[in-house]
This record gives structure tokens, sequence and C-alpha cells, in this order.
């Protein structure tokens, strides 16, 4: 009598333990996205959160890059469980097939994501020279889910698994540095220019914490800084800022050919400000509280403005 060889244990729950897997990950960026989206700060209880996650780095195409994670975790998630939903019973070829589709799709997105999130491990040990222990989880969840693919079936053609690896690995490394070699995403800096890519400022000036709190507190407030690119002024107070904090800032773009522009909303608000202030509609502008503000205006000003209490040893200055 044969004996049937027993299926190995790591075989039957490697879906549902990169299904849990790709859930807590999802829930890790998922925090992120949401405080990035929609305002509020990360707890962080090594306090290089904030550095991390409002640097160049954290932003891509003008969206948080915790969103990317949040749908790629979500895809791993939805590919593992997927197959499980149909009863191998009544629906044996349609498991199968699902199935093998699904570990080849597993495997892609696997490795995609453990390239990057070293690539990103490297920023931050190297570049940052910070601690973000949400990104340190992250890396910790894509290395897990690649390692399970590998080991969570019998692969019959190895060969074809590797020349995947290959192609994956190369597309998602040229990738990587096409969107990181753009002005607006080098360490250190951030670019100020038109929407066709052409740069007029870049601020290398690094924020201090009370810059960021109180660039934070007037993203909350739903606070506005009416700004052009081409503006010098509007560049000035931009550097005071610094970097870091430029990532909640909130500004809005009135330039017609600039960044996610809207020239009817400043063209709107132009009469207001002239008859709260008697002056002209110029740049920056900013509007705080209901009251608008004209020109540049000092840290100190904006955090006596916006009913900001957060710390006021601002290390920026005009």
């Amino acid at each position: 009598m044969i004996r049937r060889r027993s299926t190995p244990w790591i075989h039957r729950w490697s879906r549902p333990i990169i299904g849990a897997i790709a859930t807590l990950g999802a829930i890790n960026t998922g925090y992120i996205t949401a405080t990035k989206l929609f305002g509020g700060e990360v707890a962080c209880p090594a306090g290089g959160c904030d550095l991390v996650l409002s640097s160049p780095y954290a932003t891509v195409f003008g969206l948080p890059l915790a969103l990317f994670g949040f749908l790629a975790y979500g895809s791993v998630a939805a590919l593992a469980l997927l197959p499980l939903a149909v009863n191998s019973e009544n629906n044996k070829s349609l498991r199968t097939s699902l199935e093998n589709g699904t570990w080849l799709l597993l495997f892609a997105i696997s490795t995609a994501m453990l390239l990057f999130s070293g690539y990103l491990m490297y920023v931050m040990a190297f570049e940052l020279k910070t601690i973000c222990y949400y990104c340190i989880a992250s890396a910790l969840f894509a290395m897990a889910l690649f390692v399970l693919t590998l080991v969570g079936r019998s692969w019959q053609d190895i060969g074809q698994l590797f020349m995947i690896g290959v192609v994956v690995g190369m597309v998602t490394l040229v990738g990587t540095l096409a969107v990181y070699s753009a002005p607006t995403a080098k360490a250190g800096e951030y670019a100020i220019g038109s929407a066709s890519g052409q740069v007029f400022f870049t601020v290398k000036d690094t924020s201090g914490e009370a810059e960021i709190k109180l660039a934070q507190h007037l993203k909350s407030i739903n606070a506005k800084m009416y700004s052009a690119y081409w503006c010098p002024h509007c560049y000035e107070q931009k550097k005071v800022f610094g970097v870091e904090a430029l990532q909640y800032l909130p500004f809005v773009e009135c330039a017609e050919d600039g960044k996610n522009a809207q020239p009817s909303l400043c063209q709107e608000i132009a009469p207001k400000v002239e008859k709260e202030t008697g002056r002209g509609f110029g740049f920056p502008t900013w509007e705080i509280n209901g009251k608008f503000y004209t020109g540049q205006q000092p840290l100190e000003e904006l955090a006596k403005a916006s009913g900001y209490d957060g710390p006021r040893n601002f290390k920026n200055s005009f």
C-alpha cells in the first residue's frame, strides 16, 4: 500500500499567514496615510517619525508614499485569501487555477515590496540618519511576505521563478531610482517649480521641531497660504519653515501653470482680501481663522494669529 505524502504545515497555512501579515501591513500604512491626508500627528515613541514621514522620500507624485504601501498590502491580502473563499470540493478546478495564478502574483509583488523597502531602509539609515518604527515594521512585513511566498508552496519551475524575480527586481530598482531622481524628491531639499517640472527655487534649510509643529497646527485649523511658485517672497516664507515642515504647510498655488494650481480660488478670495486689508491681493497672503494677513509673516506672528500653543524655539527666521 502506497502512503500519500503528507502536505507540510507551512503549505497548508501559508495563505492565512500571508493574509494576516498583509493585513497588519495595511493597518500600519493606512494609519500613516490617514494622518497625512486628513491631518494629525503620527504617534512615535522614538521621535524620528516626523523627520522620516515629512521628508521628500515620503511623498510620491504628490501623494503620501504610505498610500501606495497600503494598496500593495491590500492587494497581497486579497490575492492570498481569495482562493480560500472557493470551496475546493465543489470548484476544485477554479480553486486550483486561482492558487496557481495568485502565487505568481504574490511572488512578484512581494519581491518588489522587499526591494523597495530595502532601499527605504538604506535611506533612513544613511541619508536621514534616524529611526522610524513604522517604516521598520513595514520592511519586516515585506520580508516576511517574500519568505512565505517562497516556502509557502512547492514550486515546480524554479527557472521561471528566477526569471520573474530578475525582471521584477530590475523594474523595481529602475522605477525607484527614476522616481527619486526628481528635484522634489532629493533628500534634504524641497524644489519649488511649475507643473512642467521647471524649478525656480530650492529650499535646503532644515526644520526644527517647532517649525514642524507649527505647520501641522496651521494645517489642522485649515489655514491657507496663497502663493505662486515664481514668487520670491513666497520662497522666503517657505524657507523659514524648512524642508521637513513644508510637507505639512497648507499653501494654495495661484499660478495657473503651477502644481495643483487653484487660480479660481485665488480670484475668488482676492476682493475679500482687498476689502479687509485695504491692500491689493498679492503673494504671499495668509488666511488664518477667518482673517487675512498680507506679505511675509514671521513664524512667531503666525503662531500668535493661529492660537498655536506648541514649542516656539524656532530655529529659522528672515
